[in-house]
């Protein structure tokens, strides 16, 4: 019966509002006279009424009395243990799922670069057999072969071709691959292959060009370890056919660039019979000057400017170092060999003067040359709420550094740093910036960072006004992965940027991953790479430029 009885009570009372202004003494004896009579406070045969009943329902403040004593409470204590547990689980959840992404973002750039080896080595291979055909006077013959690897994208079958070529006019002609006499083959991507020039790469050491690099590291039989001999002091780059397409970048809105532009333009094509592209914007204001300028290419849509690394043996740029980084913006992947002239106001990255473009040029294109090889950084956003692969932001491209700061907060940023899945240390500080070797001269050298030959593969870590004493810059290989993390309880959130654009906010839980990219921007030398490094700090930076001490002072 008793049984019964708090079921019925228990239901009844399910939807009523506990008060409570009852003690517990109170409860307490509520809760036996239930015990004894079968009922609250007399309540005739052990019977409750709803609340919205006549007089004979029970009062208010006898059912405030019974639901406090039949209704469970739980424990404010085991709530809040159950809720700590939750909010440690879900934290274990969150951090399984930011390293599942990082490992997957690792694995889809390892893909891309094994990708990107083997479209290579496919167009190295159609560019060899296109060599071999032209060398026997048949390109019809060569449409054929050629029609399994370009993916079956030919005008007329390769049968019909060869009859009607060879059948009507004799033996073939090599116009038909020029670029004024219509071609067969109108695959895009097959007349980029074919224009486009190769080269080879070979160390030069004391004046001496050596295709291969010596070891640097050498035991002996007696355990005893030494450096023998260094070979990698300069990168020489020797054409092995014609460069045919230079593409021309320029910075926008300067009066000197503006004057030279168009005789190079001019000076390209009449003496050098070289194709030259440019940008929209450009191509533009040549052809408002003058009509004469209507063979300059560019490009017509996104699909067509991701392909510039097909299509461009060469890129000259004139203006700064600005426009040197607004250069390798442009290509995702493989960057061509760029000549920079200085057109600007700093130039650490553009060694050639302007007033001598003919004579840079006309040795550039008659090679071979001297690079240097400016690594690039690889940086992914990876975002705490990512759930899919669609969630993941693209790789961006960096050539000077990628900077972490606190944006407009007033707070510190607060950040988790990661060396190869090591922790390194927290950063508190204005900010953090991860720079290559050719940034060391940048933002890196305002923060307190080192100067650093660029050729030299290293990552720069320098801390942005960091809130210790201790907190010095470290430059570390170039063949780790760093992770910037703003940890969940950063008080405020903090922005990236990467080469001073592109900004982006990183909220709690966000990371930062950055390596090495495998595709360095190859820019030609005027001298050697350590000649034109010295120059550009002395004249850009007057480095430990001062007054020479009189040799007439006091005698010792």
């Amino acid at each position: 019966m008793e049984k019964k009885e708090r079921r019925n009570l228990g239901s009844r009372l399910g939807l009523s509002v506990i008060s409570p202004a009852f003690s517990p003494e109170e409860l307490m004896q509520e809760s036996s006279d239930v015990a004894a009579n079968g009922s609250p406070n007399g309540t005739e045969n052990g019977r409750l009424e709803t609340f919205g009943s006549s007089a004979s329902t029970l009062s208010s403040s006898d059912s405030m009395k019974a639901a406090y004593a039949y209704l469970p409470q739980t424990p404010i204590r085991s709530t809040d243990a159950h809720l700590i547990e939750f909010s440690e689980a879900m934290r274990t959840v969150a951090k399984a799922l930011r390293r599942v992404a990082e490992g997957k973002a690792a694995a889809q750039a390892e893909a891309a670069e094994w990708k990107r080896k083997y479209e290579l080595e496919k167009a190295r291979n159609l560019q060899h057999k296109n060599e071999e055909l032209e060398h026997e006077g048949c390109p019809c013959c060569m449409n054929g072969m050629l029609e399994d690897s370009l993916n079956k994208l030919t005008v007329h079958d390769a049968s019909s071709d060869q009859n009607e070529c060879c059948g009507n006019h004799g033996i073939c002609s090599h116009q038909v691959l020029g670029d004024e006499a219509p071609a067969p083959i109108v695959n895009s991507a097959y007349k980029m292959v074919t224009r486009k020039a190769s080269f080879r790469l070979s160390w030069g050491c004391n004046g001496e060009k050596n295709g291969q690099h010596k070891h640097d590291v050498v035991s002996f039989e007696k355990g005893d370890i030494t450096t023998a001999s260094r070979s990698n002091k300069q990168i020489l780059l020797k054409w092995e056919t014609q460069p045919q397409t230079v593409f021309i970048i320029t910075k926008p809105n300067s009066s000197e660039v503006r004057a030279i532009m168009p005789e190079m333009v001019r000076w390209l094509n009449e003496h050098q019979k070289i194709n030259v592209l440019v940008e929209p914007r450009l191509r533009e204001e040549l052809l408002a000057d003058d009509s004469y300028f209507d063979f300059v290419q560019t490009w017509e849509d996104d699909d067509d400017k991701k392909l510039l690394h097909t299509k461009v043996d060469l890129v000259v740029t004139l203006g700064g170092d600005g426009t040197v980084l607004w250069a390798a913006s442009l290509f995702k992947g493989p960057v061509p060999p760029v000549v920079a002239f200085a057109l600007g106001s700093l130039g650490f990255m553009t060694p050639f003067h302007s007033e001598q473009y003919r004579e840079s040029l006309g040795n550039v294109i008659k090679g071979p040359f001297s690079i240097t090889l400016r690594n690039r950084l690889q940086c992914q956003v990876i975002r705490d709420a990512a759930k899919d692969e669609l969630e993941t932001e693209e790789p961006i491209l960096v050539l000077n550094e990628v900077t972490i700061d606190r944006g407009i907060s007033s707070y510190l940023t607060y950040l988790e740093c990661y060396c190869d899945s090591s922790f390194v240390t927290c950063v508190q500080g204005d900010g953090l910036i991860i720079s290559t070797t050719s940034g060391s001269t940048a933002y890196s050298l305002a923060a307190g960072g080192s100067m650093v030959h660029p050729q030299v593969p290293a990552i720069l870590f320098t801390p942005i006004c960091p809130h210790s004493l201790s907190f010095r810059p470290l430059i570390l290989p170039e063949y780790v992965t760093l992770r910037v993390q703003v940890p969940y309880n950063s008080r405020g959130q903090a922005w990236a940027s990467f080469d001073g654009k592109d900004r982006k906010q990183l909220a709690p839980g966000d990371a930062l991953i950055c390596s090495m990219a495998p595709w360095p921007v190859p820019t030609a030398c005027l001298v050697d790479s350590t000649t034109d490094f010295l120059r550009s700090i002395h004249e850009g930076l007057h480095w430990n430029l001062r007054k020479s001490q009189s040799f007439d002072g006091p005698p010792a």
